[in-house]
């Protein structure tokens, strides 16, 4: 199909309102350089058509994206809280902060050393 035809059938679908059937015909890769028969506001309706179905996509890709992020995060956060909150094993008391074990280590000492 030639370039302004295949322009004309874009033009008919969407004055049918018939997005789905345009965006089969090709309306995404519309070229107006292809098309030198349009008139100014045929070619500038389709790409405005065009644009918007672009920027549609876009935005979809966008929110696809996001939610993907969201649901990573959220799996990330779960696995986080669950490694926090899982009890130590047997036998094994849980490590103490570097900065909680110089304090200690601090208090036991003045602790001995006053003792003697």
């Amino acid at each position: 199909m030639s370039g302004d035809a295949l322009a004309l059938r874009l033009l008919e679908l969407l004055d049918a309102d018939d997005l789905d059937g345009a965006i089969d015909a090709g309306l995404a890769g519309f070229d107006p350089q292809a098309c030198p028969l349009l008139g100014p506001a045929q070619r500038e309706r389709l790409l405005a058509a065009r644009d918007r179905l672009l920027d549609a996509w876009a935005a979809r890709d966008r929110h696809r994206a996001r939610n993907a992020r969201l649901a990573r995060k959220a799996v990330e956060l779960r696995a986080r809280r669950q490694a926090r909150s899982a009890p130590a094993p047997a036998g094994k008391r849980p490590a103490l902060p570097p900065a909680a074990a110089a304090a200690l280590a601090r208090a036991r000492q003045r602790a001995g050393g006053g003792a003697q």
